[in-house]
């Protein structure tokens, strides 16, 4: 992880080159009882004492900490100057600004992006207390710009984590469907999955009890929700949501099974167009991902693809960044609901790793929700995952 960080701090300043900030500042304390997303990708540990850490364009990047964490933000190696304090951040903290001068000082609030949203409100209000009085308490912007570019823009590191971790998640759903039969619980189908798991020394990729999500037929819950006692029965779709980390990295993985019925060979007309269309969606809305595109225009694709042919509109977002999280903050394929804020129209970017997810509910069947993760180049957008495009089926 280490090299992530220096691979992130590095790219940090090359950022805020071109977003033309003078100065990345992270104040934080007590991370372990809330932790700003940004130390993942700068510092990678915790910190006790009010601390700032001072990312510049030049890389002469600042940490001032608690005189019990000094050694330890050397250790980084991402911070040249660590200044070290006993009983106050504050002569300290207006020296460094007093010595950088920066026009603006952007810090860790937004309204759109949670993970640009790291600044707690009690934080905010001690860094007004320092600064009130100087120069620079009129010169704090929003640092959502830095952090959507540098939690979107993913590293060659991070591409290969993530790689991984889909690997190993497109294993375990094959040995999964090696043995789902009719008859099974979602809870027990879900136990094994996590057993396979287990036995590859992985966590999960969001809460273990909602991960896998496992949905036989039509009366079960979709959405963030734990497999219950349903079982999977013949003439039934079952839907699955699942990812694994591998490094820190996660996957985010739909799949659909359909159980044929005593003398079926192929499933009925219903549900092979319901599956389609949604193979269709996916293929539609990631050829059309290119770099500067706006996330919504992508959204309104696979959308409209649907509404087309005769379902109701699905009532999420199409797609969303995919990293150390499963919703990795920055833009989303999404449509224009203000819940969403201003993300539905952040540009796609080279670099940025998305999932693509459009579903439909078959009322006699169930759900038909396929995800698959993708990664915007400069040339066009490729498939991690491997896409399915055929229909699982299953002996009843």
């Amino acid at each position: 992880m280490t090299d992530i960080i220096r691979e992130k701090v590095l790219q940090a300043s090359q950022i805020l080159t071109e977003l033309d900030i003078d100065l990345w500042l992270t104040f934080v304390r007590e991370t372990t009882a809330a932790r700003d997303p940004a130390l993942e990708l700068i510092y990678g540990h915790d910190l006790t004492w009010q601390s700032a850490l001072m990312v510049v364009p030049s890389g002469q990047h600042i940490a001032i900490v608690g005189h019990f964490e000094a050694e330890t933000a050397r250790q980084t190696g991402n911070f040249p100057s660590v200044i070290p304090y006993h009983q106050s951040i504050r002569a300290p903290l207006l020296e460094a600004l007093s010595q950088l001068q920066p026009r603006c000082i952007a810090i860790n609030y937004s309204l759109n992006d949670t993970h640009a949203d790291g600044l707690s409100y009690g934080m905010y209000q001690l860094l007004a207390d320092y600064l009130n009085g100087t120069e620079f308490a009129e010169r704090l912007i929003s640092a959502e710009g830095i952090l959507r570019a540098l939690r979107g823009r993913k590293t060659e590191t991070e591409i290969h984590n993530i790689r991984e971790a889909i690997l190993k998640t497109e294993d375990i759903y094959q040995q999964t469907f090696a043995m789902l039969k009719p008859g099974m619980r979602e809870v027990e189908v879900a136990a094994y999955m996590h057993h396979l798991r287990d036995e590859l020394g992985l966590e999960t990729a969001w809460e273990t009890a909602h991960c896998p999500a496992v949905n036989a037929g039509p009366d079960s819950p979709v959405g963030h929700s734990g497999p219950t006692d349903l079982h999977i029965a013949a003439g039934h779709l079952v839907h699955f949501d699942f990812g694994v980390k591998v490094n820190g990295y996660c996957s985010d993985i739909q799949r659909v099974v359909y159980i044929l019925k005593p003398g079926e060979d192929q499933p009925p007309e219903e549900v092979q167009k319901g599956f389609t269309t949604v193979v269709d969606a996916i293929e539609a809305a990631r050829i059309a991902m290119k770099p500067g595109v706006p996330g919504i225009q992508i959204d309104t694709i696979a959308r409209n693809l649907l509404l087309e042919r005769g379902y109701p509109e699905y009532k999420y977002a199409t797609g969303h960044h995919l990293g150390r999280t499963v919703h990795d903050g920055a833009g989303i394929l999404g449509p224009a609901w203000e819940r969403y804020g201003d993300t539905p129209n952040y540009p796609i970017e080279v670099g940025h790793v998305y999932t693509l997810e459009p579903g439909l509910m078959l009322p006699d069947y169930g759900y038909i929700g396929l995800e698959e993760d993708v990664l915007v180049t400069e040339q066009e957008t490729v498939y991690l995952s491997t896409p399915q495009t055929e229909l699982i089926l299953i002996q009843g």
